[in-house]
């Protein structure tokens, strides 16, 4: 449960204070009936009086009070929806690092399963598109609702060659831009979902790799497109040409300012179980909208009832209402 107006909370201080003075009163009524009055004559004249019940009105009343500033404070809920409609394209480095073999039994299968397992996951009313990058980048898949197109491709892709990270979000922006709008003219939410291994290796424009992969996140940062990144495998990763065993450790930095700078989040694994454990929490963020749903009114019948609940109990225990 959350609160919507948190700040409405602090009224709670009414009813505890009233509990406090309550407790207080009921200690110095005693003090001064033990100080004044003859006990044994008291018992004998007196009418019987309720115990511990005549106590129970003050707490129906102070739960009222209670549940009536939690309904000020206005409660919700939320639950996690599937998305009716959007988009999700899968970016997947295929460059020649991803051949490592620090997780196990190489980076790309690892990367492969762990993919199938995310579209297989993905709400069916949700488009997934494909994209593969290493020296160039390719759209293998157009964003589609046939999940199992996709599945398909993810297990024909093959490493090799470097690492194109500017072109892969170049690519990706230009093929969700290219997606027809509904029926009422609006186009649905997109993200892109790019996992790699390494620092990106190929420039654009002439630019280098690394400031046109800052120009291409600008311009999804426009589009109003966030980048999810998965920084993938270890600094332990060599890959091993046959001559030489070359360094290929992976570059969490690059994909973190790839995902700060879209409106993205950004990610790291390690293992094939990190990379699905990733995948997950991806999916439940561009899959499912967070619905929130007002229960004011379940605390206001709380507090109704607990009311109704104060004058009975005055009425039976003391023959009056309180």
């Amino acid at each position: 449960m959350t609160l919507q107006e948190p700040v409405r909370l602090a009224l709670i201080i009414a009813p505890l204070a009233l509990a406090v003075v309550y407790v207080a009163l009921q200690f110095a009524r005693r003090k001064y009936s033990l100080r004044f009055s003859s006990v044994d004559l008291l018992a004998k004249v007196a009418p019987r009086r309720p115990g511990w019940q005549r106590h129970i009105s003050a707490l129906f009343m102070l739960l009222a009070a209670s549940a009536l500033v939690l309904a000020l404070a206005e409660p919700a809920t939320t639950t996690r929806v599937p998305k009716p409609r959007g988009t999700i394209l899968l970016a997947i480095d295929t460059s020649g690092s991803m051949a490592a073999t620090d997780v196990a039994p190489t980076r790309l299968q690892a990367a492969r399963t762990a993919a199938i397992n995310f579209v297989n996951g993905v709400p069916s009313g949700l488009k997934v598109g494909l994209l593969q990058f290493d020296s160039t980048a390719r759209v293998l898949v157009t964003p589609t609702t046939d999940h199992t197109t996709v599945t398909a491709a993810i297990n024909g892709l093959n490493a090799g060659g470097a690492t194109a990270t500017a072109s892969a979000i170049t690519t990706g922006l230009d093929a969700i831009r290219a997606l027809p709008p509904d029926a009422h003219g609006q186009k649905a939410s997109a993200a892109i979902v790019l996992m790699s291994d390494g620092s990106p290796t190929i420039g654009e424009n002439g630019m280098s790799p690394t400031d046109s992969v800052d120009a291409a996140t600008s311009q999804a940062k426009t589009q109003g497109v966030p980048i999810d990144t998965i920084a993938f495998g270890t600094n332990d990763g060599v890959l091993d040409n046959g001559t030489q065993q070359i360094p290929v450790p992976a570059d969490p930095q690059a994909m973190a300012r790839i995902a700060s700078g879209s409106g993205g989040k950004s990610f790291t694994a390690k293992s094939g179980r990190e990379l699905d454990s990733v995948y997950t929490q991806i999916r439940k963020t561009v899959g499912y909208d967070t619905v929130t749903h007002d229960i004011t009114e379940w605390f206001v019948a709380l507090g109704f009832l607990l009311a109704l609940l104060t004058g009975a109990a005055g009425m039976y225990w003391m023959q009056r209402v309180p």
